[in-house]
């Protein structure tokens, strides 16, 4: 995994499911590990970009919600709450750390346009150069796509998308799994790692399953499409579990999780 090792400009997408506990609360260690991590890739000179979800879940806790929202209206004030609640503890665990961050919550039509999608490059090219990480995440408040589960797929198809907007060296998606199975592993325990992916073709897609977590809105077929999309874009994507201790290994070149190779 040398390409990887290489990598200068790295997306790390993280899922609700490895941000929170089961109770919906946020998972405090996770997140300080997890930015202590991407601090020290900072720090030995690789530019980084964190794509977060989590917003809705953290939300629907802290406004002590006994369950999800069924309405969008209270989904998007969750979210609200949420996102402020994520980017105090990012702000805080970065800034131990000696780093900065900038939040950038997008839409798609930040994409689709011509002049909004300059615009936003330019935001990350001058974040990058001033030397904060940015921490991205859907403006779920005024776009309610992704929390209805029409959009992005918990923010997946984001940091594919993120990825090829910065022209990023490595897409990595920090996930509750070990990277792609030959089946889903929670059901048949004969299931086999994939360690490389040549090609993502719809054999692999077919793999992906349609699951998400209780907690969050993607699953591994939502992934696939991420790392189809990176990997045509010539970016090398990488699926693994989130476990930030595996950030290193990556990028000593060690085989972790699943790589799909840059096309």
């Amino acid at each position: 995994m040398n390409t990887i090792k290489d990598a200068q400009r790295i997306v790390v997408k993280v899922g609700t499911s490895s941000l929170t506990h089961a109770t919906g609360k946020v998972n405090i260690r996770m997140i300080n590990r997890l930015a202590a991590a991407l601090s020290d890739l900072h720090n030995a000179g690789r530019e980084v970009a964190l794509v977060s979800s989590g917003a809705l879940s953290v939300g629907v806790s802290k406004l002590g919600l006994a369950e999800r929202p069924k309405d969008t209206p209270t989904r998007q004030a969750a979210a609200a709450v949420g996102q402020c609640e994520l980017m105090f503890l990012y702000d805080k665990y970065f800034g131990e750390c000696g780093n900065k961050v900038g939040q950038l919550l997008l839409t798609m039509d930040d994409f689709a346009h011509e002049q909004r999608r300059e615009n936003l490059l330019n935001t990350f090219d001058r974040l990058f150069a001033l030397g904060a990480i940015p921490v991205i995440n859907e403006n779920d408040s005024v776009s309610t796509e992704e929390i209805e589960g029409l959009n992005f797929g918990d923010n997946d198809k984001l940091s594919g998308m993120v990825a090829q907007l910065v022209s990023a060296d490595a897409l990595i998606m920090l996930t509750d799994i070990d990277g792609l199975y030959t089946a889903n592993p929670n059901d048949d325990e004969t299931a086999q790692l994939l360690p490389v992916i040549a090609r993502v073709t719809d054999e692999i897609l077919a793999l992906g399953g349609d699951a998400g977590s209780a907690r969050g809105t993607g699953g591994m077929f939502t992934k696939l499409q991420a790392a189809k999309l990176a990997t045509e874009a010539g970016i090398d994507t990488v699926i693994a579990n989130a476990a930030p201790e595996n950030l290193y290994a990556l990028m000593d070149g060690r085989q972790i999780g699943t790589w799909f190779k840059r096309q």
